[in-house]
């Protein structure tokens, strides 16, 4: 009985280790995307596209539908469409809001995934260098197939550069 007890303990803290070590990995694996492209247009004519929620999906072949207003300290809820065309509604807390330079939303679940999504815009001589930056987070990057998130985020930034020129010659 003694020796079935040793077994136990050893049992337990070998599973309570494997379970800890599982979630240490899990808070420390990421995966960081960067995209980014120069947009013919000031700052103020790229962030008025994007603060528009009502208008992405006339334009936005990925984030096809924001319910809610980019609000620090509020909630969007982004209804996105993945190469599939699968759509997936996911809410997102608006954290910063820097007007014509940062737009910072994150959400997910913690230690399964979480992401850190912005949009940041910087004048450039040519126009405003926009950059779509996210780090995602959870021991789900391990499985999960993220080979479609760079094309996509560059799918929009081309998509919001028609939209700016579009508008720009519409005044």
């Amino acid at each position: 009985e003694e020796l079935m007890d040793i077994f136990m303990n050893k049992t337990a803290l070998s599973i309570i280790a494997a379970v800890l070590l599982a979630l240490a990995g899990s808070a420390c694996s990421k995966k960081t995307y960067r995209v980014e492209r120069v947009i013919d247009a000031p700052p103020k004519e790229v962030w008025s596209v994007l603060m528009d929620t009502a208008s992405y999906a006339d334009w936005n072949p990925v984030f096809v539908k924001v319910k809610g207003s980019y609000v620090e300290g509020g909630e969007v809820i982004n209804t996105f469409k993945d190469p599939s065309g699968k759509l997936y509604e996911v809410t997102n807390k608006v954290k910063t809001v820097v007007p014509e330079k940062q737009l910072r939303q994150q959400g997910g679940m913690p230690l399964v995934i979480t992401f850190d999504h912005q949009w940041l815009l910087e004048p450039v001589p040519q126009g405003t260098r926009v950059t779509q930056y996210e780090v995602d987070r959870g021991f789900y990057v391990w499985f999960w197939d993220d080979s479609w998130i760079i094309p996509s985020y560059t799918e929009v930034l081309d998509a919001l550069n028609v939209q700016v020129k579009s508008q720009k010659q519409n005044r």
